[in-house]
């Protein structure tokens, strides 16, 4: 039990901090610009593929640090040629924008490296068994994932709150014509926050790609649950994505590790008048449950865990 105990927590934090990376980023856009943007998952794929092909030529440490990179610089071109001109109608086309601009991602994905899963491997400098416990051996990989993942949020915190340009992007989210009275460039804010958002998801697939699976449909496998994230964190707060990622993380790593029964959880009585459902182990059941935690916050907390919007 002990054990179990571990792992799952150290595998549920590892998939809540990759969910953060992605979540943070989606939060500040659409704090700034007041737009859920549903290509945000796409960006994670294109970090994933980008760091794929430049190891395969160069090595997967420049791919680490281009890969964002690149991916952050597409993200900044579509808000300046395509979401800013898009803006000026409304926040339905905007999301009939970013809805449009994942599938076109995808194809794209899939003309250049096919339908089928590309070979991208964790590295052999990190390929290498990091802590035995309980008999059970950890990867150095996961914990280099954990590691970078932790750096990015006391990077962007220490940037948000220490720093001038921290402040002006927080002035930015809630007062942006005062900015622009002062003499900032608000749409070129705007720019670069959609690029660092892009490049978080981005450095997201990276570290990724290597140990889940690197496919055109892993956009589509983590989209949806980004949004969970989101939701029940609160629409724009970045400690509320934070939260809601660790916990979800959690929620649903335990879930999977738990091979019991409804009626085991609840006693044969309850069970019993279940029916067939009382047969059903968590572990079935754990993709659902962070949905169910969703439909839960939207019903008796519309705001979320720590936002000031209505989601």
């Amino acid at each position: 039990m002990l054990e179990l105990i571990t792992f799952s927590t150290l595998n549920g934090v590892l998939y809540g901090m990759l969910l953060f990376m992605m979540a943070s980023g989606l939060t500040l856009i659409f704090s700034m610009m007041g737009v859920l943007n549903f290509a945000h998952a796409s960006f994670y794929m294109i970090g994933a593929y980008f760091g794929f092909e430049i190891s395969r030529h160069i090595g997967f440490w420049p791919g680490f640090f281009i890969a964002p990179i690149l991916v952050g610089v597409i993200g900044a071109i579509v808000e300046r040629y395509g979401l800013r001109q898009v803006h000026k109608y409304g926040h339905v086309p905007e999301l009939l924008f970013t809805f449009g601009l994942a599938f076109v991602i995808e194809e794209v994905v899939q003309m250049f490296w096919g339908k089928l899963p590309v070979d991208y491997r964790v590295p052999p400098s990190l390929d290498f068994v990091a802590f035995r416990l309980f008999d059970t051996t950890y990867p150095a990989y996961r914990m280099f994932m954990l590691v970078t993942a932790i750096a990015m949020f006391v990077f962007l915190l220490a940037i948000l709150t220490r720093t001038r340009v921290g402040l002006i992007i927080q002035a930015s989210l809630t007062h942006p014509n005062m900015v622009a009275m002062l003499g900032h460039d608000v749409p070129k804010i705007f720019m670069l926050v959609f690029g660092v958002g892009a490049a978080l998801a981005g450095l997201a697939g990276v570290i990724a790609g290597p140990a889940l699976v690197t496919q055109p449909a892993m956009a589509g496998l983590l989209g949806p649950i980004l949004f969970v994230v989101i939701v029940v964190g609160g629409l724009g707060s970045l400690t509320g994505a934070f939260v809601a990622s660790i916990l979800i993380g959690l929620v649903q790593t335990f879930a999977v590790a738990i091979n019991a029964s409804l009626t085991d959880l609840f006693g044969p009585t309850i069970g019993a008048s279940l029916g067939d459902l009382g047969n059903v182990t968590v572990a079935q059941i754990a993709p659902v449950i962070p949905y169910v935690l969703l439909v839960l916050i939207l019903i008796f907390r519309p705001t979320g865990l720590f936002g000031t919007r209505e989601s």
